[in-house]
């Protein structure tokens, strides 16, 4: 694996990102952050990005929207992203609205670090 993989993690609660970041740092992946939904848009068009971790719930534009914007996206490359959403509120959507909107799998809050480097490994290997 000679260069690391980018992992975009949009989420506003500095927290949450910060614990994520070191986790996934330790899996030797490359993090970039976006704090709202416009940043999200800025940072997958601006630099190839392997897999998009998404909290549903961030201002600008919230995650469901961001992800429909990006599979929208004419450059294939972005489009076809792998989104994992991440909400506190799952029960507010049905796998079938994720589905709909182009999330490739979800993890609920709290996060459960195992299952999360689980689930990137799954997608960006």
């Amino acid at each position: 694996m000679a260069d690391s993989k980018t992992i975009l993690i949009a989420e506003d609660s500095s927290v949450i990102l910060n614990l994520t970041k070191k986790i996934l740092e330790l899996q030797k992946y490359k993090i970039v952050s976006a704090k709202n939904g416009g940043e999200v848009i800025k940072q997958v068009e601006s630099q190839p990005i392997d897999c998009v971790l998404m909290d549903i719930n961030i201002p600008v534009k919230d995650g469901m929207e961001c992800t429909r914007e990006i599979r929208r996206n004419a450059d294939p490359r972005i489009a076809q992203i792998p989104i994992i959403a991440i909400t506190g509120n799952a029960n507010n959507y049905s796998m079938e609205q994720f589905r709909e909107a182009g999330v490739t799998d979800y993890l609920p809050k709290p996060l459960d670090f195992d299952a999360l480097v689980r689930v990137v490994k799954q997608y960006v290997g």
